[in-house]
């Protein structure tokens, strides 16, 4: 391994680009932001490989760290690295940012530059979450990346854009606020260090834990989200662009999920397993009760959001039933939601480029007009539903067996509804692509451009090599995942 600072080239080359591509200013140089914007993205992704390629699958330990001091005063440290939990992510969201920059590359016409360089800002922030080891630096990119995407729903969003953005930037701010609480006692009872690491071996009370897996349960949950903190995500989604929602399918939602793994259950483990019951309770509540409510959706992005809700309570189910092919289940899930969560929103936003309506019954017979796109829908709509030798398949069937060791009946909640899944996302795709074409601008759009393919092409292979051969993916968290159970199941009260 080099001495290069893999890390900080993975945060700060994004957030570079971005104010390269702001420089470029009016729209009068849309051509060169988005030559540019795709340079920096590309080159994001570029140094993000060496972390895979580089990376020890025998150690647990953190790697690739980085530690400067920041604020010395605070003893508040530049502290970077990552671990098998936290690495796939980095190199999934700079794959993601990719994406967006091609996908707005036509569709997006006023402010180019600015909407560039919203999404590759975002991009190093995201990074950043996934790379910090001090709790205050993690705190800072936690709470920039949210600016961003306010942003992008804000300015470039549907006509409700500003209620969208407002509630969705309320909710996760609420939330926060009681993170940094936690952080701050935390900070006192460790003598005055922001380490993460040092906080996960604190010997706490078994009340201090509880206050502080609340405090984390309330700021985590609102940006999975969890039900019932979900309402600002359907919102949100239906008023973003098609890039603002892939991003915030793709990657935004992990935050949530990744801030379970890195605070609440490794600070308060006895914490986690007594109220373990909770988090159970809530995720089977938004695995049913919210596929229950895609089912009736008129509008196709509010299905596609709900039944976001409903793949990541899969996810938080897996992480509390304290089990290794639980936990990895989660894991693979929640990379897995990624490729098949930004392919449906894409191939959402490429019906209603064309169409300008996002409400299944102006659909209809879209198969005969556009072929390619047809099929490109049915293979997400499947990984969507869970079907085998996808990559929505591997996260939930691994999930689901971990929920047999831990309870039948929980395990029988989850798998069941599964049919739900498959019931909304096939209905839906059912709706849209066959039968005869009733809208005379379904007759008139045309099949995908180059564009267009080279994007869902791209995420395709991302379904199908998951779905197929998960072992490049599910290798690289063993040692981290079995760690962290490791280290979940020895009290920590003293």
């Amino acid at each position: 391994m080099s001495g290069t600072p893999l890390l900080s080239l993975a945060i700060w080359v994004p957030i570079f680009a971005g104010f390269i591509v702001l420089a470029t200013g009016s729209d009068r140089n849309a051509p060169l932001a988005r030559m540019l914007a795709l340079a920096g993205a590309i080159v994001g992704l570029l140094v993000t490989i060496p972390l895979y390629t580089g990376f020890d699958l025998k150690t647990p330990a953190m790697q690739f760290v980085e530690l400067m001091p920041w604020i010395p005063r605070f003893n508040i440290n530049y502290h970077l690295g990552v671990d098998g939990i936290s690495m796939l992510f980095v190199i999934l969201n700079s794959f993601i940012t990719i994406i967006v920059v091609i996908a707005g590359w036509q569709v997006i016409t006023s402010k180019v530059a600015q909407y560039n360089a919203a999404f590759l800002i975002m991009s190093g922030l995201l990074n950043g979450i996934f790379c910090s080891l001090d709790g205050m630096l993690f705190y800072v990119f936690f709470e920039a990346s949210l600016i961003p995407l306010y942003l992008i729903i804000g300015i470039w969003g549907g006509d409700n854009r500003v209620y969208a953005a407002f509630k969705f930037f309320l909710y996760t701010l609420a939330g926060s606020l009681l993170f940094l609480i936690a952080q701050l006692y935390l900070f006192v009872q460790s003598g005055g260090s922001f380490s993460i690491l040092d906080w996960q071996q604190l010997p706490l009370s078994m009340s201090a834990q509880i206050w502080l897996f609340i405090a984390f349960l309330i700021a985590f949950a609102v940006k999975v989200p969890m039900w019932p903190v979900h309402t600002w995500l359907p919102d949100a989604h239906v008023q973003a662009p098609t890039g603002g929602s892939v991003v915030l399918a793709a990657i935004a939602l992990k935050l949530g999920a990744y801030g379970f793994l890195r605070f609440s259950l490794p600070i308060a483990p006895d914490a986690s397993h007594e109220l373990s019951w909770l988090v159970v309770a809530l995720s089977l509540i938004a695995i049913v009760y919210i596929g229950f409510v895609a089912l009736v959706q008129e509008d196709m992005k509010k299905l596609v959001a709900y039944s976001s809700i409903a793949h990541m309570g899969f996810v938080t189910l897996g992480f509390f039933m304290f089990s290794a092919i639980g936990m990895e289940g989660a894991l693979v899930q929640m990379v897995s939601h990624g490729f098949v969560a930004g392919a449906m929103f894409f191939c959402i936003g490429v019906m209603y480029d064309r169409v300008h309506s996002r409400q299944i019954a102006d659909y209809g017979g879209v198969v005969n007009t556009m072929p390619k796109f047809a099929a490109f829908f049915m293979l997400f709509s499947m990984a969507n539903a869970g079907l085998p030798a996808t990559s929505g398949f591997v996260g939930e069937f691994m999930i689901i067996l971990g929920a047999v060791k831990y309870n039948f009946w929980v395990a029988f909640a989850a798998a069941s509804t599964m049919i739900v899944g498959a019931a909304y996302t096939l209905w839906m795709y059912k709706r849209v692509i066959f039968g005869k074409v009733t809208n005379h601008h379904v007759a008139e759009v045309s099949d995908i451009n180059g564009r267009e393919f080279l994007i869902l092409t791209l995420l395709a292979i991302g379904v199908l090599v998951m779905g197929l051969y998960p072992l490049p993916f599910t290798e690289v968290m063993h040692s981290s995942v079995n760690e962290l159970l490791r280290h979940v199941s020895v009290s920590k009260i003293h």
